[in-house]
């Protein structure tokens, strides 16, 4: 009787309580995972197949617990309220959860005083110019691959570019004013290269006067258009400064150094530049930070110091490199650094490889089936540890560690305690980090797999096995990482394995082509470094190109009358987004990446579709995202809608444009939505670069120790708001394109956007900071999913919404004007990403006095008039700062970091400061303020 009433709920029950809520993870692992381009997690067979297995999974959990109960039925009883406890109140896999126990409870200090800046000579160079300048440094029949469009490079010109300006003597960098550069080198050529040009500009148009008046926030916005036009490269894409972290360009030192110091890989005038940042940022205590905002940590000073011995910086004489060695011997020495700069040690040999734990290359042969599998890890941390097991599987040293008098030195410096270099208990050393840099403990799981490595690595037994596996695996991980070459042309999909691939390509004698590829690699080295009034470093990415345009493309369609002013800008960023869809242009096809898509190599390399999507920087790179492709087709729609192309004499100034076409072919925005639909988790949300393929207790396994959250593709409230905008968008041109699943998907992410709220009404921000940020995406998110063709089709308002949108969007609202300063402001700093809660006044040290900045009062505002806030007051008191926080020249200040990745780390955005607030006063400009003077003063009477 308990069987033929209980198992076929039992099934249903026990399918929730195995997956502890979490049924993305289920549906991803037993739904097909490589499908048909365009099919993803709406497909009715992949459902079907998904609740077909796990239901009989359940029934057979239903069972084994009935076959309990008959023996031991109370503690079989206690077991199943327990686990139903578990499964029920248990947050889903992609809830960032927080606060932090642990807050940061430092903060960084700088010397005050001006830095000197780099060399006048540096010149940037981009798209097609900088493939001819680099190709021209290649070897013969070594050629850039890939297209061209949205590179930049930064060249040194020896001819002479004169000395510094007293306007540039004055605005030297000074990092205890502001760690964050403003990007002076880059916007000051961009601004000379314009006042060269023919744009048949009118006194009137300089002076934002006219036939008309404009009211104070109009002429704002022209102002703004008018200064950030300016910076657009000739291409159509906006560049601009894309670093903030310290720990990169370390590690491309240390691949210089231990590749014998080639001038193709870093010359001197890079090393110059590179030494310059290095100084300009260091604190009081002698230290780095992770990144500039950053409190000292062993991971950035450790892995600063060493790189500037290496390009030649003599404690003996040099002040900077003796406080960094004390910070690093005061906290422990480098055997207390985290996991990571404990890597880049072995690889100099600077530290024995018994310091390190195992990356076993063997766990790339596991049968996919397997529980854990590197493939179902988050693609950046599978991209890092790839290259990573292959170097540690073959123990891989600079190969005159042992009688360079360098890296002798070093291994003295490095350690404190006064004991010799081999007197060090490497073994023991393996678990030890300094509390500086423990964001993220080793989880007491990870700790025993890896005491289980060590008895694997140990046993005599098991070697001949593990000889033939060890063998194996760095074969496919050697195969793997040159499938990444190919597919990305050599730029990687970022910085950290991108120098990591280099050095595997170095050493693995089995490529034909290995010489090809190492010089390939080093062609492409330029492509992460950037120039700024702090130096040269090494950006999070090969720049922000396609995102940093996509959202000025919109911030200029909000507005449609600034959108016709400002034609010819809106025309060449148009042509850039067409030229960057990947694998969707004749020089992205006849590139060696365009074969990596076919579905068989899409297996080996376990890569998820790329064509029709776009990427966060360039077509090169080839790696799509998913709110990348769904900012790209957002803004593609609405500039083909615009009529840009359309002949007017009144409106001819600065009428260039880089392409000829004024649309899109159809299918291109098809394969875009087909692509965006395939990156639908099943609870709703969308992940960034692929499907989440694992399960929540692999980041129980996270052995970085420095980042948070970083072992699966979770989804984001950012990604799934910008996905469902950009379906719902799609869906109201093309109607008659699965329309089924587009309305189903809007549905579920709306779903999704409602579970991951605060009870506070906010959202958690993972790739801004923070809260401002991400309840800018919430609110439009919930807007965008639940307004769909047919509430249209009824007549409803923009803001007419289902009684639960309208609770939610209410909460956002009312968290977001809690937060506004007495001023008008919001503000808050990277600290609310690490703490995971709001950080009151965050802007104070880089904002205004009462901690407020542009760019987070900006957010709030994007969010508020998506949701319609019937607060009118406080949205115009929001505004009103913007207007008085703009610069004579239409420009905004560079105040705090704004990006950050991996919970911890920030990373700098400087477009931010100019298309978030153009954004915010177009929209209020264009949409809320006529809305404000009837119906939300008339809802909040």
């Amino acid at each position: 009787a308990l069987e033929g009433c209980f198992v076929p709920w039992w099934a249903g029950a026990t399918c929730a309580l195995g997956c502890l809520g979490r049924w993305d993870n289920a549906r991803a692992e037993v739904a097909p995972r490589w499908e048909a381009h365009g099919a993803g997690a709406t497909r009715r067979v992949s459902e079907v197949w998904a609740l077909a297995l796990v239901w009989c999974g359940g029934a057979g959990i239903g069972r084994a617990w009935l076959a309990a109960f008959q023996r031991r039925r109370l503690a079989a009883s206690l077991g199943l309220v327990g686990a139903l406890g578990v499964a029920f109140f248990t947050r889903g896999v992609s809830h960032p959860g927080g606060p932090r126990r642990r807050p940061i409870g430092r903060k960084p200090r700088w010397a005050p005083g001006k830095r000197p800046g780099p060399s006048p000579k540096w010149r940037f160079v981009e798209a097609d110019e900088s493939h001819r300048v680099t190709d021209a440094k290649a070897p013969p029949g070594v050629r850039l691959t890939g297209a061209p469009a949205g590179r930049q490079i930064w060249e040194y010109d020896d001819e002479d570019a004169g000395a510094f300006t007293e306007e540039e003597e004055e605005e030297k960098f000074d990092p205890s004013a502001n760690p964050n550069a403003s990007d002076r080198v880059f916007r000051r050529q961009r601004l000379a290269a314009w006042s060269k040009k023919d744009t048949k500009r009118t006194k009137e148009e300089e002076d934002n006067t006219g036939k008309d008046t404009p009211s104070i926030i109009e002429g704002a916005l022209h102002r703004g258009f008018g200064f950030y036009e300016k910076l657009q490269c000739e291409d159509g894409h906006f560049g601009g400064d894309y670093g903030g972290p310290h720990f990169l360009s370390p590690g491309l030192v240390i691949a210089w150094y231990v590749l014998g110091k080639r001038e193709d890989l870093l010359n001197g005038h890079q090393r110059e530049a590179m030494l310059l940042y290095y100084r300009n940022h260091q604190q009081v205590d002698g230290g780095w930070g992770t990144h500039v905002e950053s409190p000292s940590t062993m991971f950035g000073t450790t892995l600063t110091v060493v790189a500037m011995r290496l390009m030649g910086a003599d404690p003996a004489t040099d002040e900077a490199v003796r406080r960094g060695l004390a910070f690093v011997r005061t906290h422990g020495g480098a055997t207390h650094t985290s996991s990571w700069a404990k890597f880049g040690l072995c690889l100099l040999g600077v530290m024995d490889w018994d310091g390190h734990e195992s990356v076993p290359p063997e766990m790339w042969l596991l049968p996919e089936w397997f529980p854990f599998h590197p493939c179902r890890m988050w693609c950046h941390a599978r991209m890092v540890y790839l290259p990573m097991s292959y170097l540690w599987g073959r123990r891989y040293v600079y190969r005159d560690a042992e009688t360079d008098p360098l890296i002798l030195e070093l291994r003295k410096e490095l350690y404190d305690g006064g004991d010799s270099y081999d007197a060090i208990d490497w073994r023991k050393s393996r678990s030890q980090v300094a509390d500086l840099d423990n964001y993220s403990p080793v989880h007491p799981l990870m700790k025993v797999a890896q005491r289980a490595l060590r008895l694997y690595e140990d046993s005599r037994l098991v070697a001949p096995l593990r000889s033939w596996l060890r063998r194996r695996g760095v074969a496919f991980a050697a195969a793997y990482a040159y499938a990444e070459d190919q597919q990305t042309n050599y730029v990687c999909i970022g910085p950290v394995n991108k120098v990591y691939n280099l050095l595997v390509a170095s050493d693995d004698g089995t490529r034909p082509d290995r010489d090809v590829a190492v010089e390939m690699h080093c062609l492409r080295v330029p492509d992460y470094l950037w120039v700024a009034e702090d130096g040269m470093k090494m950006q999070g990415y090969n720049g922000s190109q396609c995102w940093d345009t996509s959202f000025l493309a919109q911030a200029l369609v909000e507005s449609p009358a600034f959108c016709r002013t400002y034609r010819g800008c809106a025309r060449k960023a148009l042509a850039y987004l067409e030229k960057t869809q990947i694998l969707s242009t004749p020089e992205a096809t006849a590139s060696p990446a365009f074969e990596y898509e076919a579905v068989p190599e899409r297996r080996r390399s376990f890569r998820h579709v790329s064509k029709g999507g776009w990427p966060f920087s360039t077509s090169a790179h080839g790696w799509p995202i998913s709110d990348c492709t769904a900012e790209g087709l957002k803004s593609v729609l609405a500039l083909t809608s615009r009529n840009l192309f359309a002949d007017d004499d009144d409106d001819d100034r600065n009428d260039e444009t880089v392409g000829t076409t004024s649309s899109f072919a159809v299918q291109r925005l098809f394969d875009a939505v087909d692509v965006i639909l395939t990156l639908q988790n099943h609870d709703g949300s969308f992940a960034t670069y692929e499907n989440n393929r694992g399960y929540g207790w692999y980041e129980a396994l996270n052995p970085s120790e420095v980042f948070g959250d970083i072992m699966i593709d979770y989804g984001y409230v950012e990604c799934s708001m910008a996905s469902a905008g950009a379906l719902r968008r799609f869906h109201d041109a093309f109607p008659a394109h699965r329309p089924r699943e587009i309305k189903l998907a809007l549905q579920r992410c709306g779903a999704f956007l409602k579970s991951i709220q605060r009870p506070d009404g906010s959202w958690y921000g993972s790739w801004g900071c923070c809260f401002t940020y991400a309840g800018w995406f919430g609110i439009e998110g919930l807007v965008d999913a639940t307004i769909t063709a047919k509430a249209k089709a009824k007549g409803k308002k923009k803001h007419s919404l289902d009684a639960s949108t309208k609770r939610h969007v209410a909460k956002a609202c009312a968290f977001l004007l809690s937060k506004q300063n007495a001023n008008g402001s919001w503000g808050e700093d990277f600290t609310s990403c690490f703490d995971k809660a709001y950080a009151p006044r965050g802007m104070e040290d880089y904002g205004d006095d009462q901690g407020g900045g542009v760019v987070t009062t900006a957010w709030a505002l994007l969010g508020l008039m998506a949701g319609s806030c019937p607060d009118v007051d406080a949205v115009q008191r929001g505004v009103d700062y913007l207007v008085r926080r703009q610069q004579a020249d239409g420009d905004w200040p560079q105040e705090g970091i704004s990006g950050v990745f991996n919970r911890s780390c920030g990373i700098t955005y400087t477009a931010y400061r100019n298309v978030f607030p153009l954004w915010a006063l177009a929209r209020f400009q264009a949409h809320y303020k006529p809305l404000a003077t009837t119906t939300l003063k008339e809802t909040s009477s």
